[in-house]
């Protein structure tokens, strides 16, 4: 294998592990603005900046404690939030959060009297809005500010908490209970809980999940998410959900200046840069795409999607090449965006004949 093949498999690698990593992380929303000096990039860090559960199996299946890092210095999570893309309303909210947070933990320091103050929260919007992303920088900032004696995020769907026969939901929604004390519990469309017949397990593991907020009140915060309409009926459609979950989150859908910075955020994690004029070729790649697919675009996941999209494209193109050097490597080209749209690059655009505009 030549030096040429080498460097071929070694990009085809990279775009292999986004893919892998997209599959395994869908969640994860590591699409937002790095993060601020102090704390590192969003994306590399994240492993790493998720406190790791309290214990852990030893030889003999025996548990043992684990140390916690630190907490994290709020000043830095409040300018990580800041440098996100977009979510103008959302870093409002949880700016306003963080400060009321502050004053509820002081006065009840201090020995004051505090109101009764939820903390478990409802996100609502499209997918691909960033949603599990400020759910995992709640966790950080609950762990920052005292509240939460561990800081991890435990995601979950209904098929985390759900089971097929009586009696195990309320095992398998206790275990990812347990999982989530010291943290925070992140249940992504949980309206798929309400039961839709008589022997659907999804009430049970809401009446567990409801139960757990009032045992552990102190030391776990659920945030449940969804579509609009769809989470406003689930809420409702409870009582217990309605009195515990008084807070909601809307994450607008991103415009297309918002998209093309994550896309450019892409090019530099990955030390990629845009030849000239390759911009305004992928504004439109995702302009295009985005009103096309609508919601199942999915926002900041669909400029992932065409990314990698466009990183193939680009390897197939050096692959033809005899040889070429580390810029080469690094550069995309409009070649590469045509070729992601299923466009041919080498033909002529269509001149318009006299007569018409």
């Amino acid at each position: 294998m030549d030096k040429k093949d080498k460097i071929i498999l070694q990009q085809l690698e990279v775009i292999r592990s986004m893919s892998e990593n997209n599959l395994k992380r869908m969640g994860a929303d590591f699409w937002g603005a790095p993060r601020s000096p102090a704390s590192g990039d969003a994306a590399a860090n994240d492993d790493k900046k998720t406190p790791p559960t309290a214990t852990s199996g030893g030889e003999g299946g025996e548990k043992k404690e684990e140390e916690l890092p630190p907490p994290e210095d709020i000043n830095d999570l409040k300018a990580e939030l800041d440098g996100y893309i977009g979510l103008a309303d959302v870093k409002k909210e949880v700016n306003n959060l963080i400060n009321m947070a502050t004053v509820f933990k002081r006065r009840q320091e201090a020995g004051l009297p505090t109101t009764d103050f939820s903390l478990h929260m409802v996100f609502t919007g499209n997918p691909g809005t960033g949603k599990t992303m400020i759910a995992r920088l709640m966790a950080r900032i609950y762990r920052s500010l005292g509240i939460l004696s561990k800081g991890q995020l435990v995601e979950v769907d209904r098929s985390g908490l759900v089971a097929g026969y009586v009696g195990q939901t309320a095992i398998k929604t206790q275990q990812q209970i347990q999982k989530a004390l010291g943290g925070v519990l992140f249940i992504d469309e949980a309206y798929a809980l309400n039961g839709k017949s008589d022997n659907d397990f999804g009430q049970e593991a809401i009446d567990t999940v409801l139960k757990a907020m009032e045992d552990h009140r102190d030391d776990i915060v659920v945030i449940v998410a969804g579509y609009d309409e769809l989470m406003d009926r689930f809420i409702r459609s409870n009582p217990g959900l309605e009195s515990r979950f008084n807070r909601y989150l809307h994450f607008d859908d991103y415009s297309t200046d918002e998209m093309v910075e994550i896309f450019k955020l892409q090019c530099r994690k990955g030390s990629y840069q845009l030849a000239d004029g390759v911009e305004d070729e992928v504004r439109e790649f995702i302009d295009e795409a985005n009103d096309a697919g609508g919601v199942t675009f999915g926002n900041a996941r669909g400029v992932r999607n065409i990314f990698e999209q466009i990183l193939t494209e680009q390897a197939n193109r050096l692959a033809k090449l005899d040889d070429f050097t580390k810029e080469d490597l690094m550069t995309i080209t409009a070649e590469d965006v045509f070729h992601a749209r299923g466009m041919d690059y080498d033909s002529p655009l269509p001149v318009a004949e006299e007569g018409e505009s």
